[in-house]
């Protein structure tokens, strides 16, 4: 589970820096007009956003190890043998990227593994003449989003667009400095929206065929308008070059993140408190639900927003203030893009009836607050019975110490699987603790065994407590991973 809430090239240190109210962004929220689409050129698109696009050098000291090994940091070993004791030690390691002017007074987005741990920033205008030491206001790793400042004014920022409007199919140019050649221009479509994977807490990346290169990172990705939809973070790539898969921070997204580093010196994040889960088909199927579409809680932290709000294990999120919740990740990244106190309206399934509930976000603690259960793969076998193997035991003091579980938590405690069970196969392990079996509650292994006698088919639904929080698991007699 991970609690709610790049591979590319560069570096960044936190240095959180407050302001005592936002700069002036020059944002437009309109739709794409028609008057925009794409022409036989784009030099008056290049020519408005290229003097906002910047390179940005960064410097960090690197402490390595000699060649021979750690043990030659002793004295005594390097005078045995002769090794000079003034052979340096520090290297001073360079990186480049680029970045976007957001404001005239000289904030600047860019990537965060771009400044990361960086010593020293330098920001190079396009213009080659002009030159400006930065100083870093914020980072966010959770995000790879990073904000610095250069002292200047009257600078060319861009113009921010509403990346929600983008559509699968647009055109934009991708703008940066590529393997420090220069500032280059390239042209691609929108390839998707929303994706994820690349190891990020907060990802819903704009992927784009638009050919971004070692150097790229933090530059901009704008529409064919010339306003800024994107920056630029991370490829996929065996090769270190360009095989036109990219992606880029939507612009919604990277102006949350700045906003809060610039107003409070840090990225606040809502915070709703329940620990939720993908829904797989056979989920879908087990809660009668039309489509996987939608967040499953597993479980609701005590005290936390959600329980305020009425929240239960088992609802299923549909809605979070207005927007359709399409996955899991999907509703942890609305929630961590919505201010602390503010209220919104979720609209839930729960035993197949539609109900809406209104909750006041928390603050996301540090660790996170808002997790994801882990998917139970699930395998094909020729067992009938989907809990064949399973032994349980009543919560004692001693068992309870001995698998580190809570007082609170209530159930059958898992105590032995057959390794070829099916129950095995798809993700039960001694030390769970069963709480529900197809959705009724069970406090003790008498109960476990009654309810297990009720199943008439090859599949069962469980609610486990496993590793801190409870998710369901459907087990299927029928079926491995």
């Amino acid at each position: 589970m991970i609690l709610a809430g790049l591979f590319l090239f560069g570096m960044a240190t936190v240095e959180a820096v407050r302001a005592a109210e936002l700069p002036k962004f020059k944002v437009d929220d309109s739709p794409l007009p028609a008057s925009a689409q794409p022409n036989f050129t784009f030099h008056p698109v290049v020519e408005k956003v290229a003097p906002s696009v910047v390179n940005i050098y960064s410097t960090k000291t690197v402490r390595q190890l000699p060649i021979w090994g750690p043990f030659m940091e002793d004295p005594f070993f390097r005078r045995f043998f002769g090794i000079p004791d003034d052979l340096p030690r520090e290297r001073r390691e360079r990186s480049l990227g680029s970045g976007v002017i957001v404001s005239e007074d000289g904030y600047i987005l860019t990537a965060n593994h771009v400044v990361e741990g960086a010593d020293e920033i330098r920001v190079a205008l396009p213009d080659g003449k002009t030159e400006y030491e930065a100083r870093i206001v914020g980072t966010d790793p959770r995000t790879d989003v990073a904000v610095i400042k250069v002292e200047a004014r009257n600078l060319p920022a861009i113009t921010i667009a509403d990346s929600d409007k983008l559509r699968v199919g647009d055109v934009v140019l991708a703008i940066g400095n590529p393997f420090g050649v220069g500032q280059t221009v390239t042209m691609g479509i929108v390839s998707a929206k929303s994706r994820s994977g690349l190891g990020l807490d907060y990802e819903d990346f704009i992927q784009t065929d638009a050919p971004i290169n070692p150097g790229n990172s933090g530059g901009a990705l704008v529409d064919v308008a010339g306003r800024l939809v994107g920056i630029n973070t991370a490829i996929i790539s065996r090769s270190g070059g360009n095989l036109g898969i990219g992606f880029a921070i939507p612009s919604n997204l990277a102006r949350y993140v700045m906003e809060r580093l610039i107003e409070d010196g840090k990225v606040t994040r809502g915070y709703l408190g329940v620990y939720i889960q993908p829904i797989t088909p056979e989920l879908a199927r087990q809660f009668d639900l039309k489509d996987t579409s939608g967040a499953l809680v597993a479980d609701v932290i005590d005290g936390s927003p959600a329980e305020d709000a009425g929240l239960k294990a088992g609802d299923v999120i549909l809605e979070f203030d207005g927007r359709k919740v399409q996955d899991d990740r999907h509703l942890r990244l609305m929630a961590a893009q919505t201010r602390p106190s503010t209220e919104v309206r979720l609209r839930i399934l729960r035993d197949g009836r539609e109900m809406s509930l209104r909750v006041k976000l928390g603050e996301m603690p540090q660790e996170g607050g808002l997790a994801r259960a882990g998917r139970g793969g699930l395998r094909r076998g020729p067992q009938a019975d989907p809990l064949d193997g399973v032994v349980v035991d009543d919560l004692t003091p001693r068992n309870r110490q001995m698998f580190g579980i809570p007082p609170h938590v209530r159930g059958a405690l898992v105590v032995e699987v057959d390794p070829e069970s099916p129950a095995a196969q798809q993700g039960l392990q001694p030390g769970d603790v069963i709480l529900e079996i197809n959705r009724r509650r069970v406090t003790n292994a008498d109960e476990a065994v009654r309810e297990s006698e009720r199943i008439r088919e090859s599949t069962v639904l469980l609610r486990v407590w496993s590793g801190g929080a409870s998710r369901y698991l459907v087990i299927d007699a029928n079926r491995r991973r």
